[in-house]
């Protein structure tokens, strides 16, 4: 799961830190005239609702950034004017103004859409730092927030909700006891267990629109498929998952839908959690059956001893599947557009999948995880005391965020960063964190992002870009990365339908 660093399971030899990404109330710009073509699909993503800010000065310049002097150990002096972050450009290729604030502002004082005030820390290596850092917290109390930016931290609606005390919260020892819980779900076992369930899944979607010889890649596949596929690990019964979609589809949805959307998502999924909770404990044998469903592990640690209240329980299945599922949308969404724009790349790892060699599959999703990852910042954090990060000194109470996204296109750590390589072996990239909240479930992610890439470039081996990439439109969150809707046309394939009568009415 996403279940997620923003990717999950760290890649070898690497040590993680943030348990799974998580939205933020921060305003999204506005799409462009005429981007309203790219809001088909009740459940694709789309927009937040902050106001456009007015395109940069001169930020065309910024696209030449990659060919920019790495930085070295000490800032230049800040140019001005400074790149314009979060405008509609930004949203769709923020690489370039990423190589602009590691070299002249490596750990950078901005005003967020939302109004909230953070420090964006850009290098790898203080990035992978700041991750480990134990005086920042994860948890929002420790936050010196002025009046103005209550509650704009953290995913719209879970503080009245009581939907606060999950692992993207918490800190030692709370964070350490109910991870412990949790990672039982995910560990290689399990996660093998699970890879039929997920190829069974990834072929009945691909078989809803194969013989159309054309789909909307991120409503019709990647959204879907780890929806049903975390519901099935929690224990949410399947004629209850179709509304675990709608809910999903509001929650990344955020300023797309009506106002005060995602929160009464957040309410309505809260309100089914407590009661799926009751029945589970009511029903729940004395002893747990093999492969037992998460939801029904958490009640049972929480019956023997754990400690483990009901709002925490709620909360964990809740961040569970709301890290679990964007986090794999958009590795699928960009993973999937990056080898369709990449074209000799795709074709290594087609002739590598036809010779039956998974081995570029599993280097290639680390890179895809790497060049353009389904999370673009850490989730936030909050110094408990004063602190120095590249230099900067940092007050206690200030929110500190970590741009993955940038620190993965880090010169000073990557040979030719702006590349795509799926042959690239030292690959330790920041894209499921680092550290104690390393994304929980990375496995899983993992999984997921291999067996759906393999498949569809398997099954649709002339898949190709339906429409010209400059007129594709990026979801404008803080913390994700990912397309709005990804049109793909092939040739149209017939194969016979995989049927399994316990699967959602949408399936």
């Amino acid at each position: 799961m996403t279940p997620t660093n923003t990717p999950d399971a760290p890649p070898p030899g690497s040590a993680p830190s943030h348990d799974g990404p998580a939205l933020t109330d921060a305003p999204n710009p506005p799409p462009p005239r005429g981007a309203g073509n790219g809001a088909n699909g009740h459940d694709g993503p789309a927009l937040t609702d902050a106001p456009n800010p007015p395109p940069s000065r001169g930020a065309g310049n910024c696209a030449t950034s990659h060919n920019a002097p790495a930085p070295t150990n000490a800032p230049t002096p800040t140019p001005t004017p400074a790149p314009d972050l979060f405008t509609w450009e930004f949203a769709t290729n923020p690489y370039p103004t990423y190589a602009w604030l590691r070299t002249h502002a490596p750990v950078h004082r901005t005003k967020l859409p939302s109004g909230v005030e953070a420090w964006l820390v850009t290098r790898y290596a203080d990035a992978k730092q700041t991750l480990a850092d134990n005086r920042l917290s994860k948890n929002p109390a420790h936050h010196d927030e002025p009046a103005h930016a209550k509650g704009k931290t953290g995913i719209p609606g879970e503080r009245k909700a009581e939907l606060m005390t999950h692992l993207l919260n918490i800190d030692p020892p709370d964070h350490t006891r109910l991870r412990r819980l949790v990672s039982k779900a995910f560990t290689p076992r399990r996660v093998a267990e699970f890879a039929p369930r997920v190829q069974e899944l990834t072929d009945r979607l691909i078989d809803r629109f194969a013989a159309e010889g054309s789909a909307d890649l991120i409503h019709d596949f990647a959204f879907p498929l780890p929806i049903y596929a975390i519901c099935d690990l929690l224990g949410v019964p399947p004629e209850d998952q179709d509304d675990f979609r709608d809910w999903a589809g509001m929650m990344i949805r955020h300023g797309g839908g009506p106002r005060g959307g995602v929160a009464r998502s957040v309410k309505k999924m809260r309100g089914y959690l407590a009661e799926l909770i009751h029945r589970k404990r009511e029903a729940l044998p004395a002893e747990p059956a093999e492969g037992e469903d998460l939801i029904s592990g958490l009640i049972r640690a929480s019956d023997h001893g754990e400690h483990l209240t009901e709002n925490e329980a709620a909360a964990m299945a809740f961040i569970l599947l709301f890290a679990g599922f964007e986090t794999t949308v958009n590795l699928i969404g960009n993973g999937t557009y990056a080898l369709l724009t990449h074209p000799e790349q795709r074709r290594s790892l087609q002739d590598a999948l036809a010779r039956g060699e998974r081995d570029l599959l599993e280097s290639g999703v680390e890179e895809l995880l790497r060049y353009d990852g389904p999370v673009e910042l850490a989730t936030w954090r909050f110094a408990t005391q004063p602190l120095t990060i590249g230099g900067q000194r940092i007050a206690a109470g200030d929110p500190v965020l970590v741009v993955l996204a940038a620190a993965d296109r880090d010169p000073e750590r990557f040979a030719d960063p702006d590349t795509l390589d799926l042959t690239r072996r030292d690959n330790q990239h920041l894209g499921y964190g680092h550290g104690l909240h390393y994304c929980v479930g990375a496995p899983l992610a993992r999984l997921e992002g291999q067996t759906a890439l393999a498949t569809l470039l398997t099954r649709l081996p002339d898949l190709e870009l339906a429409a010209d990439p400059a007129d594709l439109r990026w979801r404008g969150g803080l913390i994700m990365r990912g397309l709005r809707t990804l049109p793909v046309q092939f040739s149209p394939v017939t194969k016979e339908p995989h049927l399994k009568p316990d699967t959602p009415s949408s399936l």
